[in-house]
């Protein structure tokens, strides 16, 4: 097992200090999104360039830290047409120097009608949707295998592929070699379904096999008749143990992300994953 972190979830920028970080919470590596993490990367077309990604790689890899995903989300079916291709511009920009990074690998999720605010609209779950959200995200396959590079999608239950049976059916409709997926269980829950968690899990796991990337690490808190809310890892309501003997059971080697927890709840959260993840 690897323990990786958002790299903007450490509070600190440049790569300098996030290795510092690194090392000081015995973290393994970084999702990296690079103009959160890096004030002279901008979230435009041009603002990574090959020597930008090549020095971040040479850096991380000289250090023994790894990069497994280089997040450039974007939201594919937002109403404002202008915005949505110049997104597209910066992930396909990610596409082709990612390898310079050492990583190779570029993940998104599948958006909402809700444009940025990411959450549920009637018309998410569309077959317009859908096929709106294959069409873009296999000309992106596409355009990345000219530089050996790989696309990641993201469920969510308030996007496109809002549960485990959706992006399956969006990714064998693509039918791309270079295509796989980052699983975050908590961006499937909402007030209906929270209590089948563990089952989802499994689901995903057996649908999508060794097809996923990485998995989010998150934790959160059930009331009922209200959707789950995060809170920082190893203080919520999941079974966590549970969770993670499924994951190691299929998955010996993961990838696990911390996402969302920051500051001084770090600590916990690595030390926590580590000891679970040893007990089971």
């Amino acid at each position: 097992m690897k323990l990786c972190i958002r790299a903007h979830d450490l509070g600190t920028k440049g790569t300098e200090n996030i290795l510092t970080q690194l090392d000081k919470l015995g973290i393994d590596g970084v999702q990296m999104v690079c103009y959160k993490a890096y004030d002279d990367i901008a979230y435009l077309p041009g603002g990574i360039t090959e020597e930008k990604a090549r020095q971040i790689g040479s850096d991380f890899a000289g250090a023994g830290k790894m990069i497994p995903l280089v997040g450039a989300y974007f939201n594919p079916v937002h109403s404002d047409l202008a915005k949505r291709q110049r997104c597209n511009q910066v992930f396909r920009e990610y596409l082709q120097y990612t390898a310079a990074m050492g990583c190779g690998i570029v993940g998104s999720e599948t958006g909402s009608f809700n444009d940025d605010k990411w959450t549920y609209h009637p018309q998410n779950r569309t077959e317009e949707a859908l096929q709106t959200v294959v069409a873009t995200f296999s000309e992106l396959c596409d355009y990345g295998q000219d530089y050996q590079a790989v696309v990641a999608m993201e469920g969510a239950a308030g996007h496109v592929c809002w549960n485990v049976q959706t992006l399956e059916r969006a990714q064998r409709m693509m039918d791309r070699r270079n295509l796989r997926v980052i699983f975050d269980l908590y961006n499937y829950l909402d007030q209906e379904n929270q209590a089948e968690y563990l089952d989802i899990l499994d689901r995903g796991l057996d649908t999508f096999g060794d097809r996923i990337l990485l998995f989010h690490m998150k934790d959160c808190v059930f009331e009922n008749g209200k959707p789950p809310k995060q809170v920082p890892y190893g203080t919520g309501h999941m079974d966590r143990e549970a969770i993670l003997r499924k994951i190691k059971a299929c998955h010996p080697n993961a990838v696990l992300t911390l996402e969302g927890t920051v500051g001084e709840d770090i600590p916990l959260a690595v030390q926590t994953i580590k000891e679970l993840w040893e007990r089971v």
